[in-house]
């Protein structure tokens, strides 16, 4: 059997207590064997985890990887202007090669900040699969369809491109390729067409992602409408379900908290988006009250700028305290949490947290840095002063995706030359 063996560093359990110890992997399997006293594993290949902890890999549960190509391209507008003006514009003129590049560039970002696994809706979505593929990460993955700015056969042939390649490529890449039906939003979609094609999804065992009341703009139409909230409206739709999943959630009442709790549909809280489109404070800790599984997304870099889920957990936090109106909201161990076993969850992997039988979805934190130290707690550590750039070695699957800071699958330098190119040559053809 080949092992690998992460040691000499403390390891983050389940219940978020920090304990010594190594963490031994079945590199044949992908999954954690034991977590063991330091030495007494013997494991065919080891990382050096000395002065660090190693944490469950994160999971960036909502996210367009491939929109990286557009980061710094349009910054500073509200969501719907930001989309029509500059973002949709752009969109129309990409390229599967574009795709591919900006999503190798987004996910060789993930990786050296410790992200394990995502869950991306956007176009072109086999060349994305490919590159997840070949980078070892994880990924859930769905086209997104849409009904606006299409007819009718139009937009049917997008919903029916949807479903397939969802039907497809579910398992491939050894099986970290897991897919999802996902039409884009409850306002970008016309009731026919969610009438249409979500019993098919349901009757294939499809799960379900879409985006929902991520600003009044996007609630008070379909209040107007159709004489319901929104998530009202998503249930009739059959869009509520335990393998579906909404991004953002900003826009949502009391009832349709109760809505997603009695459902089992998961929350993936997008903050650093929703603060630079000023969309909103999502009542996260109400839904966590509520029983709501809670995911941790980055969304776009086009809205964010970046994808370290640390930045995150972070923005997550403190604006979770401002929209309650109280420092104890969404804690640290909170924003921890939804960064691995919510976003984990919401996406229906197994990983998300370090014991025996989990997915070998790991990140090791080095903790010999002055912005760590002293370590009073080190789960505040992570939510409040932890970077990115702290990571120095990435595993998914039991295999090793970063080691010493130096990726193992992803040559750095081409694929920034290529997103670069890429990019310049998208906008050029867009303006």
């Amino acid at each position: 059997m080949s092992t690998l063996d992460i040691v000499g560093g403390s390891v983050l359990r389940p219940d978020l207590t920090v304990e010594r110890g190594d963490v031994l992997v079945d590199r044949e399997e992908g999954t954690i064997e034991e977590i063991a006293a330091a030495g007494e594993t013997g494991a065919t290949d080891t990382l050096d985890a000395t002065d660090s902890l190693v944490i469950p890999g994160l999971v960036n549960a909502h996210t367009h990887v491939a929109m990286t190509l557009f980061r710094g391209y349009a910054d500073d507008k509200p969501l719907e202007d930001w989309l029509q003006e500059d973002i949709w514009p752009v969109e129309a003129e990409l390229q599967a090669a574009d795709v591919r590049a900006g999503t190798k560039l987004g996910i060789a970002e993930m990786i050296r900040s410790g992200t394990t696994g995502f869950g991306d809706m956007y176009f072109c979505m086999p060349e994305v699969a490919d590159v997840v593929d070949d980078t070892g990460i994880r990924a859930r993955l769905g086209h997104g369809a849409l009904s606006v700015g299409k007819d009718d056969d139009e937009a049917r042939a997008d919903f029916r491109r949807a479903l397939a390649f969802a039907r497809e490529y579910d398992g491939t890449a050894d099986g970290r390729v897991r897919t999802m039906f996902t039409p884009h939003s409850l306002t970008t979609v016309f009731e026919d067409h969610f009438r249409d094609f979500v019993p098919r999804a349901r009757a294939a065992g499809i799960p379900i992602h879409f985006h929902a009341n991520e600003t009044v703009n996007e609630v008070e139409p379909i209040c107007e409408q159709h004489g319901i909230r929104p998530l009202a409206y998503a249930a009739e739709l059959g869009l509520l379900a335990e393998d579906s999943f909404l991004a953002h959630g900003v826009h949502v009442d009391e009832t349709e908290i109760e809505l997603l709790a009695e459902s089992e549909t998961a929350v993936v809280h997008c903050p650093a988006s929703n603060m630079k489109l000023a969309s909103g404070m999502a009542p996260v800790q109400a839904m966590c009250d509520a029983g709501v599984t809670v995911g941790l997304g980055t969304d776009g870099a086009a809205s964010n700028n970046d994808l370290d889920m640390f930045d995150e957990m972070r923005d997550a936090a403190m604006l979770g305290k401002l929209a309650a109106g109280d420092a104890s909201a969404v804690d640290a161990p909170t924003a921890v949490g939804m960064a691995t076993a919510g976003s984990a969850a919401a996406l229906g992997f197994d990983c998300g947290r370090i014991e025996p039988g989990a997915s070998a979805d790991l990140a090791v934190v080095d903790l010999g840095t002055p912005h760590l130290t002293p370590r009073h707690d080190l789960v505040s550590h992570l939510a409040y002063a932890a970077r990115g750039s702290d990571v120095c070695h990435t595993v998914c699957d039991g295999d090793i995706l970063m080691r010493d800071r130096t990726l193992t699958k992803i040559d750095m330098d081409a694929t920034i030359q290529n997103a670069t190119d890429r990019a310049e040559k998208l906008i050029d053809r867009a303006t």
